[in-house]
């Protein structure tokens, strides 16, 4: 082992999508893996741009699934970004906002990884079950919930 920091071969461009609250703060806590990667990040309040050193953060609206309409809005609106940005990677750790991009990022043969939320202890989120065709690599936080098919278990952010 060495005490030398990872160092990237090449540098990527990624996509961190996150709706607010805890969903946010877990993505933040995830920083310290973007290192060397140009960053771009999407959530729902543009008050989250304090939490970024210079990073571009496009906001989307705040929709669930009971809002059809802020449903198809947000979904427009993270089909632009990714067209746009052009990411290599799509990381999320929740909710809707990250299963558009998903889609999207597999209709666009982009890789993604997602992070199911720590607070799932007890089984994984309904997202994170829906995800699992579109997602390249679907991580729990919890390791009594990694199962074979996924998700894995490979740490927790806390």
């Amino acid at each position: 082992m060495t005490d030398q920091p990872y160092t990237p071969k090449r540098r990527r461009r990624i996509l961190a999508v996150a709706s607010g609250g805890g969903h946010w703060i877990e993505l933040l806590r995830l920083r310290p893996a973007f290192e060397g990667h140009d960053v771009a990040y999407v959530t729902v309040r543009d008050s989250y741009r304090s939490y970024l050193d210079g990073e571009r953060l496009h906001v989307v609206n705040d929709a669930t699934r009971w809002d059809k309409f802020g449903l198809m809005r947000c979904a427009c609106r993270i089909l632009w970004i990714i067209l746009r940005e052009r990411p290599h990677i799509i990381i999320s750790t929740g909710a809707a906002h990250g299963y558009f991009a998903f889609v999207f990022a597999k209709l666009l043969r982009r890789r993604t990884v997602w992070v199911d939320s720590i607070s799932n202890a007890e089984k994984i989120s309904d997202t994170a079950e829906r995800i699992g065709r579109w997602a390249d690599l679907v991580l729990t936080q919890w390791p009594d919930l990694a199962r074979p098919d996924g998700p894995r278990y490979e740490g927790a952010i806390l």
